[in-house]
C-alpha cells in the first residue's frame, strides 16, 4: 500500500534538513513524488501550495530541529488530504439501505459480501439484494458468495423491474428481522444514460442512508473521473477503496477525496471477505511516512488471535509441552494475521525499503511452507510427542517431504531451542515475581532501573 510514494516521501522528509535556501528544492522534490504516484494534477498543486504556506512560517526558521517539523507538515497536509478523520457509516432506518454502485469490475459485487461480513460481525442483521439483472450470472455470483459467508440473499426470478426488486426486498426484510439491506446494483463498462437512470430512480423512491461508490484504486487518475462523474448525478454519501494493498502508488486514494470533497468510508485490503477496513485518515498518513500504523495492527491482532487458544498455547509454553502441531495452529492464525509486508509496513521505527520488505515476505513465507511440509510428513504421534524424534524417524520424514536431513535436523534443533526459551522465559518470570514480593516494590524497580542502564 502506498509503497512507492511512502519511499520516496520518506526519503525527502528524512534526508532533507528544511531552510529558507532549499525550500524550493524540497517542495520540488514533494511534488514529483506525488506527480509519480498518479495523484491528479489540482491535488499536487493544493498539497504543495499549503506545505509551502506552513514551512515557511516563523516556526520552521527559528525551529529547533527543522526536518521533524517538516515531517509533521507533510503528514497533518497528508491527514487533511485523505479526509481529516473517520467517517463511519450512517446505519439509521429501519432497515437501513445501503446502495452500492461502480463500474463493472471495480469489485462491487465481492465488496457487498465483504460490507456484509463487517456488518454481521458489528451484531447487525444484513441481507445482501441482487439489483443486476444485466450481467450474466451476476445474481447467482452474489449467491455463491451469501452461501460462503452465511447472509441471506434476495432474489426475484426473472424479474425485470429493478425497483419492484428493492421494494420486496424491503417488505421481506421487515418481516424477518433484517435491519441492513445492501443493494447490488448493475455496473456498466462506462457510466451511460440509462445506467444513471435506474440508479437515480432508487436513490429518489426508496432514500438510501448510503450511496457508496466501489472504485477500483490501481486505475489511478481514471478512478477520479469516475467519482466525480458518480457524485454529479447521485450525490454519494462516501467511497470504497477495492485493491488498495495492491496499489504501490497511491494516487486514487489521495486524489479522489480532494476532488470529489466525500469521504474514503471503507477500504478492500486483500481478497478474503474478512478484508473490509474503516478508513482512518491518520494512520494512513502515518504508514506513508514510515511511522507504521501500531492501532490497527493491534485491532487486526483482536479480530484474528483465538484468545481461548492462546492461553492454552501459553500453559504449554510454561511446561515446555508446545508441540509441532500447535506450532501448525499458530502458523494459521499467523496467516490470518496478514502477509509478512503488511506487518512489517505497520510496525513503527522499521524503515525498510519496499524491495526488502518484498524479500523478506516472500523468504519468510517460503520458508514457513517448507516448515509445514516438513510437519505435515511426521505421524500424528510425532506432532504431539517432538521428544520421538530421533535419527531413523528424521530420515523417514526426509524422504517423506523430498528434503536433506541436514535441514530436517536444523528445523528439530531450533524447534526443541524455541521452546527451551520460551520454558525460560517463563521461569525467570515466576523468579521476578517471587523477587519482588521479597525484596518490596521501590526496591524492585531500584533493580530493574540498573538492569535497563546496565542493558
Amino acid at each position: 500500500m502506498f509503497d512507492n510514494l511512502s519511499e520516496k516521501l520518506r526519503n525527502i522528509v528524512r534526508e532533507k534538513e528544511l531552510t529558507q535556501e532549499n525550500m524550493q528544492d524540497v517542495l520540488r522534490e514533494i511534488r514529483r513524488a506525488l506527480l509519480d504516484a498518479d495523484v491528479n494534477l489540482r491535488v499536487v498543486k493544493s498539497f504543495v501550495a499549503s506545505i509551502r504556506e506552513k514551512a515557511e512560517g516563523e516556526s520552521i526558521v527559528q525551529g529547533v530541529d527543522a526536518s521533524q517539523q517538516l515531517i509533521k507538515i507533510v503528514h497533518d497536509e497528508l491527514v487533511k488530504l485523505l479526509g481529516k478523520e473517520l467517517q463511519p457509516l450512517d446505519l439509521s432506518g429501519h432497515p437501513n439501505i445501503i446502495m452500492m454502485l461502480g463500474l463493472q469490475g471495480s469489485g462491487k459485487t465481492t465488496s457487498s459480501a465483504k460490507l456484509a461480513v463487517k456488518l454481521k460481525k458489528e451484531g447487525r442483521r444484513p441481507l445482501l439484494v441482487a439489483c443486476d439483472i444485466y450481467r450474466p450470472a451476476a445474481i447467482s455470483q452474489l449467491q455463491t458468495l451469501g452461501k460462503e459467508i452465511d447472509v441471506e440473499v434476495f432474489t426475484i426470478n426473472e424479474e425485470k423491474n429493478v425497483q419492484n426488486i428493492v421494494s420486496k426486498a424491503i417488505e421481506y426484510s421487515k418481516e424477518n428481522g433484517f435491519n441492513t439491506i445492501i443493494l447490488d446494483t448493475a455496473g456498466r463498462l462506462q457510466i451511460d444514460v440509462d445506467m444513471m437512470a435506474e440508479l437515480l430512480l432508487i436513490d429518489r423512491i426508496f432514500n438510501p442512508q448510503e450511496k457508496l461508490l466501489v472504485i477500483d484504486s490501481m486505475t489511478g487518475q481514471e478512478a477520479v473521473h469516475v467519482a466525480e462523474n458518480f457524485d454529479a448525478q447521485l450525490n454519494l454519501t462516501g467511497l470504497i477503496l477495492t485493491k488498495l494493498d495492491g496499489d504501490s502508488r497511491g494516487g486514487a486514494a489521495l486524489s479522489v477525496v480532494h476532488c470529489t470533497g466525500k469521504p474514503i468510508k471503507l477500504t478492500g485490503t486483500g481478497e478474503k471477505l474478512n478484508a473490509l477496513e474503516d478508513f482512518h485518515p491518520d494512520r494512513i498518513a502515518t504508514r506513508i511516512l514510515g511511522m507504521g500504523d501500531i492501532v490497527s495492527l493491534v485491532e487486526r491482532a483482536q479480530e484474528v488471535f483465538d484468545e481461548k487458544q492462546a492461553l492454552e498455547f501459553q500453559e504449554k509454553m510454561k511446561k515446555a509441552e508446545f508441540s509441532f502441531n500447535d506450532f501448525l495452529k499458530m502458523q494459521k492464525q499467523m496467516k490470518m494475521f496478514g502477509s509478512m509486508d503488511q506487518i512489517l509496513g505497520m510496525l513503527p521505527g522499521v524503515n525498510i525499503s519496499q524491495s526488502d520488505r518484498e524479500k523478506i515476505s516472500h523468504e519468510g513465507e517460503k520458508q514457513f511452507k517448507r516448515i509445514e511440509v516438513f510437519i505435515q510428513s511426521m505421524t500424528p504421534d510425532e506432532r504431539d510427542n517432538p521428544e520421538l524424534m530421533n535419527t531413523s524417524r528424521k530420515k523417514r520424514i526426509a524422504k517423506g517431504c523430498g528434503m536433506d536431513l541436514t535441514e530436517i535436523n536444523t528445523y528439530v534443533k531450533q524447534f526443541e531451542q524455541m521452546r527451551m526459551m520460551m520454558r525460560g522465559m517463563n521461569d525467570m518470570k515466576g523468579m521476578m515475581g517471587k523477587l519482588s514480593g521479597k525484596m518490596g516494590k521501590h526496591a524492585m524497580n531500584k533493580a530493574l532501573s540498573m538492569m535497563r542502564r546496565f542493558k
